[in-house]
């Protein structure tokens, strides 16, 4: 069975920053990341770009692309990372799938992905032989302190962000993925069933269900709705059911349940039992108030305000301080002398804002007619390829594999060298980025102290001007957003 690509695709949370005062009434919902996996079965590059692709299928969703990636296009992609691994990778990784991407590319057949897809997977999922090293370890947030919050636990190395969530009566403890890039909320039904007919198995696994078994409030509609995301879909009904967030309850509130989910959805070591969207409600599929809505109709909150810490792995496991918060900022959180608000200029329900400049090992680049789309489902940063080639181009130690289309950079600085240095210009104020994550991973698991490859890759968001912006950077900031006044904030993270 093949992994789910949800470990790339779970993970969209939307971070967002308001320069309002903190409100007395409002929630606190700590973020909890989704670690990232451990050791793998698959080489770095095909991990790489397994990321490259969801980033690239999210973009194209975010944008509505009337021309979007093809299923072919990003197939090909991992062919060309599969056949240029050397001798001793091919050994030491040996997978039936890998040798059916290197034989593709070496014959140039960019045919039908379908067939390639039921072992390998273009976005971001694992071949069936990855799957038993495949960890679905939850990296816990601390307890958070600041009034309703929850925190943001890590699945694996921050791919994705999970919190918990109270629903029906008795009320039982859901963990949901939260996905900057959609706006519903969705739990899997008591009769969910596979929606690909020759599924391997043949329910939504071990995962915990909602109905009227399950709880004495639980009304199903019978509306039908359905969601596709960049990485499998659902289909379902419109129900309400009492959920509970942070300590604020909420009587009848209406969402959806899963009838079918894709193979995306259901795997046994999937850490979620359903999704929740932030994003605007003019995206809904659902088509009814999304949580934030409901709790600021409520009066829970005054302030239609998400706010995020994303924490990273690398920062210890005892050190998961992430957290997401409903109604405000956590002041404990972030340097108010640092806090910018920007106007978010995408129409489409996403967040997106003007990126002044990006400099690179102090030079400025002198970009100043540059947008970002912020999305924390993004592990990578993901620009035009004449950015980032310019961008490393800056980067002394940093090298081009034109083969594969991928730039590396040193794991570790040379002696004597200091490590690249790099940050973003928005709302007037440079934002650095940690040198740590400009890396995604070392080429060679056996040498971790040879070249990695970089964080920052080339494609073509939504046009020769446009960035996608995922945890590279939102790891370094203070994010939140604002329905209200359609502000983006971000400030630096308090020492």
């Amino acid at each position: 069975m093949r992994l789910l690509q949800a470990l790339l695709a779970v993970s969209a949370l939307v971070l967002a920053a308001h320069a309002h005062p903190v409100s007395t009434s409002f929630v606190s919902v700590p973020l909890q990341p989704v670690p990232k996996r451990g050791s793998s079965l698959l080489p770095s590059t095909v991990v790489h770009q397994q990321h490259l692709n969801r980033a690239l299928r999210r973009l194209d969703h975010f944008t509505r692309s009337t021309s979007p990636t093809t299923d072919d296009q990003l197939l090909h992609n991992l062919a060309r990372r599969a056949a240029a691994l050397p001798p001793h990778l091919h050994e030491r990784y040996y997978l039936p799938s890998l040798d059916y991407l290197s034989r593709l590319a070496a014959q140039n057949a960019n045919q039908s992905g379908s067939n390639a897809s039921q072992n390998f997977a273009v976005n971001g999922k694992d071949t069936e032989a990855g799957e038993a090293t495949h960890s679905d370890g939850v990296t816990p947030a601390k307890k958070p302190t600041f009034k309703n919050t929850l925190g943001l636990d890590i699945q694996a190395q921050d791919i994705g962000y999970l919190s918990q969530v109270q629903i029906g009566t008795p009320k039982r403890d859901f963990r949901l993925l939260m996905d900057s890039g959609s706006a519903d909320l969705w739990i899997g039904a008591e009769d969910c069933q596979p929606s690909n007919l020759d599924a391997e198995q043949e329910n939504c696994g071990p995962h915990l269900l909602l109905g009227p078994n399950s709880s004495s409030t639980f009304h199903d509609t019978q509306t039908s709705w359905q969601i596709e995301y960049g990485t499998g879909s659902v289909s379902g009904t419109i129900v309400t059911d009492t959920i509970s967030i942070a300590g604020l309850k909420l009587t009848n509130h209406t969402f959806g349940v899963a009838h079918h989910e894709s193979d995306e959805f259901i795997p046994d070591y999937i850490p979620f039992d359903g999704l929740l969207g932030l994003a605007k409600r003019m995206i809904s599929r659902q088509k009814v108030p999304t949580l934030l809505d409901a709790l600021v109709s409520t009066g829970d909150i005054k302030h239609p305000i998400i706010s995020y810490h994303i924490p990273r792995l690398a920062d210890g496991k005892s050190n998961n301080y992430g957290e997401l918060t409903f109604g405000a900022l956590n002041p404990a959180k972030y340097d108010p002398k640092t806090l910018v608000s920007v106007t978010n200029v995408s129409p489409l329900g996403f967040w997106e804002a003007s990126l002044q400049d990006v400099i690179v090992n102090g030079k400025k680049l002198g970009w100043t007619n540059r947008t970002a789309i912020f999305d924390t489902g993004t592990t990578l940063l993901i620009g035009p390829p004449a950015d980032v080639n310019a961008l490393h181009a800056n980067i002394p130690s940093a090298v081009y594999h034109n083969d594969t289309n991928y730039w590396t950079l040193p794991c570790v600085t040379p002696k004597g060298s200091k490590p690249p240095t790099m940050a973003l210009k928005i709302g007037g104020r440079t934002f650095p980025i940690d040198s740590r994550d400009l890396l995604f991973m070392p080429i060679d698991d056996a040498h971790p102290d040879g070249d990695c490859l970089s964080g920052i890759s080339a494609g073509m968001p939504g046009g020769p001007n446009e960035w996608l912006v995922g945890d590279v950077f939102l790891k370094n900031v203070y994010m939140s957003t604002n329905e209200e006044t359609n502000k983006i904030s971000f400030a630096n993270l308090k020492k």
